[in-house]
């Protein structure tokens, strides 16, 4: 049997709410995230979408991370356009080889049920 194991998050990023006087500049600030500017631009790796309550919702995988959870904020065809408002963290580990970023998001869709993911479903 293969043994995978869900690497530790190289960043997280979590909403910020909102107070009278913003320091930092905005990168997405229609759904309240502030610091996409620490994941990497050309790092390649999995983004994993979690509500409030912990839970997770989407999980994706990327060539280049930053982009790429960008456009799940401003895409009309991302698979989270409607829950983007029930994102609260976005967490993302690094991982360069293409078919090594497919077997972790496929593992991670399954093994810990994210709710809005609909290929690579085993568990429905």
């Amino acid at each position: 049997m293969i043994q995978i194991e869900i690497p530790k998050y190289d960043v997280v990023v979590t909403k910020q709410k909102k107070l009278g006087e913003e320091k930092e500049p905005k990168i997405s600030n229609q759904y309240g995230f502030t610091d996409f500017r620490l994941i990497p631009r050309d790092k390649g790796g999995i983004i994993l979408f979690y509500n409030v309550r912990g839970e997770l919702l989407f999980v994706g995988k990327a060539r280049k991370l930053r982009q790429r959870v960008m456009k799940h904020f401003e895409d009309n065809v991302s698979p989270i356009k409607g829950h983007r408002d029930e994102i609260h963290k976005v967490s993302v580990f690094f991982v360069e080889d293409p078919t090594e970023r497919d077997i972790y998001e496929t593992y991670i869709i399954n093994k810990l049920q994210a709710k809005y993911n609909v290929d690579k479903v085993f568990f429905k």
